[in-house]
């Protein structure tokens, strides 16, 4: 790939990282409009039929300022590096992330759930396995460095999260991003198994 391409795809991947940044920050300005019920009407309550459509509305929801603020310098860089290898990865990744997320959440959790965090443990999970399944040493150096950045925040994975914080949205999230470099992988040695025919 050429240095203008590199530049291009780079140009694009801030640009989409940017404008759903922007997207989360605009619905979190409209539910400020609407209070407070339409974290009920579109949040994700385990196990209730009402909940299911927070599956898939609930990570664009967030608590408060704070809440949306932790989320979206993470969801940014993570995002963007995964962008940076192909739009197609790209949205692979946030698909798998954001249903497994929600799914899971749906199944298991404790109780109303918003926010975008399972999509950016899904994002960390995918940048920090990929490289194993792609047997890629570049990828594994990116993973290493993330990991000495955003490793700390693995432990949201656990039941002790603390107080308020869905450690399921956490884990499924990242079980999203994990599903995803598996089937990419799949997706990739088929297309090896082609060219060699």
């Amino acid at each position: 790939m050429s240095e203008a391409s590199r530049a291009s795809r780079a140009r694009r991947a801030l640009g989409a990282l940017l404008g759903m940044a922007g997207v989360l920050w605009a619905v979190f300005l409209l539910t400020l409009l609407a209070g407070s019920q339409i974290y009920y009407s579109l949040g994700n309550i385990p196990r209730r039929v009402e909940g299911l459509d927070g599956i898939i509305f609930s990570p664009l929801l967030h608590a408060d300022v704070n809440h949306l603020a932790s989320n979206t310098l993470p969801l940014v860089v993570l995002g963007f590096l995964v962008f940076l290898e192909s739009a197609r990865r790209f949205a692979a990744v946030l698909a798998s992330s954001w249903l497994v997320s929600g799914i899971g959440v749906w199944l298991t959790g404790q109780g109303l759930t918003v926010g975008a965090s399972g999509i950016v443990f899904g994002f960390l999970a995918y940048l920090l396995v990929r490289g194993f399944y792609n047997r890629s040493w570049r990828q594994v150096l990116l993973a290493v460095v993330i990991f000495v950045f955003y490793g700390s925040v693995l432990l949201g994975l656990l039941p002790t999260a603390g107080v308020g914080v869905s450690w399921q949205a956490h884990l499924f999230g990242a079980a999203g991003g994990v599903l995803a470099a598996v089937l990419m992988r799949k997706d990739r040695l088929r297309g090896r198994s082609r060219q060699l025919r």
